[in-house]
């Protein structure tokens, strides 16, 4: 199919299209001319995953990322997670103690090797900002917190698809950049509810 004929399958305007293949996220047609290419259904695929990622707010810089790891994914699981978290989870070595993290992660069953220091660095980075705000989570409030991401991960591991690898990626890879927004949603969604039941309208 032509560009034209792309656009209209993929629900992608031609200009985007452009530049997803000038920054190498889509790859390049087949030439059939100076000025014309042609293109496949790999390029339909690609260009949703893309759009999937951008709308829920990836970077292209880590959209680029998480298209590295679905063509290039590790053997491991364990290393598929954390290069699916890389791509959609910001880095950074700010020096923040990770003492109370530790305690958190041993909550959920945390032992040495049994994942990366960044997500420790995560949680320590997202305590800070609790502290610096001077806001603290209820004890009740984070066991549940804890419980529920653990039931979350729990689901999430158990559903990765075993048939191939490349849904096994799929699966991760997506499911970590994807998810995210819905879980947020969800809960949100869920507080209202638990909100309107503890504090019913008198009208």
């Amino acid at each position: 199919m032509r560009m034209a004929e792309l656009s209209a399958e993929a629900g992608v305007p031609v200009p985007t299209i452009k530049y997803y293949l000038r920054e190498g996220l889509l790859p390049q047609g087949v030439r059939t001319s100076a000025t014309q290419a042609r293109y496949g259904d790999s390029h339909i695929r690609r260009l949703r995953v893309i759009r999937a990622l951008v709308d829920a707010g990836v970077s292209v810089a880590g959209v680029r990322k998480v298209l590295a790891t679905l063509d290039e994914p590790p053997h491991e699981v364990a290393d598929l997670l954390g290069a699916a978290h890389a791509a959609v989870a910001p880095r950074g070595d700010d020096g923040i103690p990770l003492a109370d993290a530790r305690l958190l992660a041993e909550r959920l069953g945390f032992r040495p090797g049994a994942c990366e220091p960044e997500r420790l660095a995560d949680v320590a980075r997202a305590l800070d900002s609790l502290n610096r705000a001077g806001f603290e989570i209820p004890p009740d409030v984070m066991t549940a917190y804890l419980e529920g991401v653990r039931t979350i991960a729990r689901a999430e591991i158990a559903g990765v698809p075993v048939d191939t690898p490349e849904e096994a990626v799929r699966y991760v890879v997506l499911g970590t950049a994807l998810a995210e927004p819905l879980l947020l949603a969800l809960r949100r969604m869920a507080e209202q509810f638990a909100a309107v039941e503890r504090f019913p309208s008198d009208t």
